[in-house]
């Protein structure tokens, strides 16, 4: 069992929203213990705690929102934030959107690196899968099974030649999410760019900041970073909307064909299965006999 931790110092950064298409700057601030993440539109005056409660729209994107006040794109950066063990931590943003940057968490990333990270004098529960446990809606499956550690499986399947089905498993850890999966980028499709720019989303989309897909391949000239770009990113947003739970989950996540809204729904699910999990706060818990939950 860990400390909690925070940021040595402040940090900043700016840049486009992907779906907004407007610029906002970021200042990243430590937090005392207990804080979690926090996030504070300067701009409006208004504070909005990041977690499962806050939870306003999850189309494209996942969003959070108090009392009318917005904060559009939050996944890369809780994803950052939680890939390096940063549980405190004080988000000011002067707009709607966070800065999309290269699409990834690679930045993110390193100006958290940059930033040092601090350990705090208290303990940081986790929660512990202890039985089975399942959501599925129309599109998609979430499994999660007790495992010691953080262990994602994510499955795709999309209609396109280029991608169609990747699956990978990967044990989280700071080293695996720092080379394995903060570099991976989002993605979409150029027969959808249209509709979603009249639908008002992805006015801040560009090959700069994305991977376009489009009939014949790839659009950006540099490439894939890896050959399975497109799961790793999914597992980068899972990551991201997970940690909207409050605590680090241990146990092993399966999860088919799922997206933003369904990672949501997962966590409610989870949340209100009290015999499935444990929240641990002592570094001597024993594990009860496994009972499905599903």
């Amino acid at each position: 069992m860990r400390l909690q931790r925070t940021i040595k110092r402040e940090v900043s950064f700016l840049g486009i929203g992907l779906h907004t298409g407007k610029y906002a700057s970021v200042k990243l601030k430590p937090a005392p213990r207990d804080t979690g993440i926090v996030f504070y539109r300067v701009d409006k005056g208004a504070i909005i705690r990041a977690n499962i409660n806050s939870v306003v729209d999850t189309a494209f994107a996942t969003t959070i929102g108090f009392d009318g006040v917005k904060v559009k794109t939050v996944e890369h950066l809780l994803a950052a934030a939680a890939g390096l063990g940063i549980d405190n931590l004080l988000v000011e943003i002067d707009g709607t959107e966070v800065p999309i940057l290269d699409g990834s968490s690679a930045s993110l990333t390193g100006i958290i690196l940059d930033a040092g990270i601090a350990k705090q004098g208290k303990k940081m529960p986790f929660i512990k899968i202890i039985r089975p446990i399942a959501y599925e809606d129309a599109h998609c499956r979430i499994t999660a099974v007790p495992y010691n550690g953080t262990r994602i499986s994510y499955y795709i399947n999309f209609n396109h030649h280029l991608l169609g089905h990747q699956e990978l498993t990967m044990d989280i850890t700071e080293e695996s999410f720092i080379s394995e999966i903060a570099p991976a980028r989002t993605f979409g499709f150029l027969r959808d760019v249209e509709r979603l720019r009249a639908n008002g989303l992805a006015k801040g989309g560009s090959i700069d900041n994305a991977i376009i897909v489009g009939e014949s391949g790839i659009l950006n000239t540099t490439g894939l970073r890896f050959k399975d770009e497109f799961v790793r990113h999914k597992i980068l947003d899972s990551i991201g909307d997970f940690s909207l739970i409050g605590f680090p989950i241990h146990g092993h996540i399966m999860l088919e064909k799922s997206g933003h809204a369904a990672n949501v729904n997962f966590l409610k699910r989870l949340l209100s299965s009290t015999g499935c999990y444990d929240v641990v706060t002592e570094v001597n818990f024993l594990p009860q006999e496994a009972v499905s939950c599903i």
